[in-house]
């Protein structure tokens, strides 16, 4: 199978990482394509995704299969030791929640400040400053949110490393595009992510 990404790009190291705790890293061809030149918005790519969006995972027998939750979603099943979406309906619920605060009050806020301030994509989009920047305040507030709940819990979503912890994580590292880092007044966000960036997966 193929997956056609940006290394660097956080949405493609979620499905990294997340490969990497499955074990399966190495059963997967990866196809590197260059999101400022255009690589994604190619007639021939959005065959494979009509929205333009990295990663697709290309199954052997044809199948696409974009969005990165869905692609570790499709892992998941296939590999379902050592879960990372939960072990019980109710901490699968509850790592769902926190999987999609993480995603949508974090990751895509950042993306959205990324985008409309920097003007990265002004080719193919038109940037609004002015709704970047408001994104970017909200990267600063749930960081704040993030640390009080990371004060009563040891990874995000309980007492077991999940695939919110690996949005998360990507996102802190994410957020340095926007001005948004880490400080000494994050203790307990600094000490959760010092314990994810000692994983063998948070390198791949």
């Amino acid at each position: 199978m193929k997956v056609y990404e940006q290394k660097i790009a956080p949405n493609a190291r979620r499905v990294r990482i997340f490969l990497a705790e499955k074990g399966v890293l190495d059963q997967v061809e990866f196809v590197q394509l260059d999101l400022k030149a255009g690589d994604n918005i190619t007639r021939e790519f959005k065959q494979k995704n009509f929205l333009g969006k990295i990663p697709v995972m290309e199954l052997d027998d044809g199948t696409e299969i974009s969005e990165s939750v869905a692609i570790c979603r499709y892992f998941e099943a296939l590999y379902p030791e050592h879960p990372l979406m939960g072990r019980t309906p109710k901490a699968q619920a509850n790592v769902e929640m926190w999987q999609r605060r993480c995603e949508i009050y974090f990751m895509n806020m950042i993306g959205m400040g990324f985008q409309h301030t920097s003007g990265f994509f002004a080719d193919r989009m038109t940037p609004v400053k002015e709704w970047g920047a408001l994104c970017v305040e909200e990267v600063s507030k749930f960081l704040k949110e993030l640390e009080k709940h990371l004060s009563v819990t040891e990874f995000i979503a309980g007492d077991e490393f999940s695939i919110a912890d690996i949005t998360a994580f990507v996102s802190i590292d994410f957020a340095k595009v926007v001005g948004v880092r880490r400080d000494d007044t994050m203790p307990n966000i600094n000490r959760w992510y010092a314990q994810i960036n000692e994983r063998d997966s948070a390198k791949a």
